[in-house]
């Protein structure tokens, strides 16, 4: 089946249609991609041909790299020649509310949608390896058939956490939505790869109270792991002038975020996957903290804005790390 879908293709839910206006775009972003480290797949590559076959990847896969595979990210999960070699993938798909993505066919019917949704999914955990890990960002609307899903399909659920942002939507009909669900499973709950020391983060016996007891402990001074309600500094949803926000870009990831999954679930030359680059967070944290990692995107426009930020760096490394040292400690402590 060709990556491009329609709503006249029932066989084949949900998909990238590519808008009139737009590609003008995306042709000159696939001419400015030619000399990067972007792979093309699919109707982004080949506009009248179907990709077919495995993809061929220009690194080794010991190698630190970074690749960003454009298309259709059901296809290309697919192909990948790092199948069942993924150690982490973070996903944030669109949440089917009618956003005007640049090249994505938001709005579908909840069966188009929840089938798209099983079909990526299903393609995540074949790529996964056997100690590997998914986090998945979603929102109340299809958080359960996920989670249903997942368990269905052999994996085990390790958290349902929770990113509260205090930048809402304001309406009336009911109470103002404030957060999106983060799901965590693995493979293997007893294989999986778990760094709780990378991000510990000060107590509240520590930053609120100056509890001398905890301050005085030997081992993880005044530090404990997060909780399943992540908020505070940094970790907004990415709006105005914030330092990380890439303009054409909707519903970004604060890297806060990304970085806490990226170090507890990966160690330095694992391989992290992202099925939805969009502007390209994911990428850009795991190649801050030396890991290798694959982006897809279906949207060159977005795939060349993605690499840009990629090469750019991290703005906030570091700020979901473990604090080290003790004027680390002291300089994260709140104010009394």
């Amino acid at each position: 089946m060709h990556p491009m879908s329609s709503p006249e293709e029932p066989d084949r839910p949900g998909g990238y249609a590519l808008p009139t206006g737009s590609l003008h775009a995306q042709r000159r972003a696939m001419r400015e991609l030619e000399d990067a480290d972007i792979h093309l797949l699919g109707d982004a590559a080949q506009p009248h041909e179907p990709a077919k076959g495995r993809l061929k990847a220009a690194h080794s896969a010991r190698s630190p790299s970074t690749r960003v595979y454009v298309g259709d990210c059901r296809d290309v999960l697919a192909k990948l020649p790092d199948r069942g070699e993924v150690d982490l993938i973070f996903a944030d798909p669109p949440f089917n509310w009618d956003v005007p993505y640049e090249s994505w066919r938001d709005g579908m019917s909840r069966a188009e949608y929840e089938r798209f949704t099983f079909d990526w999914l299903d393609g995540c955990i074949d790529a996964l390896s056997p100690t590997g890990s998914l986090w998945v960002n979603i929102p109340d609307d299809t958080a359960a058939e996920i989670v249903v899903h997942l368990k269905r399909r052999g994996l085990t659920m390790i958290n349902w956490c929770v990113w509260h942002f205090r930048f809402g939507q304001n309406r009336d009909s009911s109470f103002i939505m404030s957060k999106v669900h983060a799901l965590y499973f693995a493979k293997d709950p007893d294989q999986r790869i778990w760094n709780p020391e990378h991000i510990m983060e000060l107590s509240d016996r520590a930053s609120v109270y100056a509890d001398p007891r905890t301050m005085a402990k030997d081992q993880n001074k005044g530090l404990r792991l997060p909780m399943d309600v992540w908020y505070g500094k940094y970790w907004g949803r990415i709006q105005g002038n914030n330092r990380e926000r890439r303009h054409q870009h909707h519903n970004q990831i604060p890297e806060v975020y990304l970085e806490r999954v990226i170090l507890a679930c990966s160690n330095e030359g694992d391989l992290v996957l992202d099925p939805f680059l969009g502007s390209g967070g994911t990428c850009t944290v795991a190649k801050a903290w030396g890991r290798r990692s694959i982006g897809i995107e279906h949207s060159a426009v977005n795939a060349k804005s993605a690499w840009e930020r990629i090469q750019g760096g991290m703005v906030r490394k570091g700020a979901a790390a473990t604090p080290q040292g003790e004027a680390e400690l002291n300089r994260r402590r709140r104010p009394d």
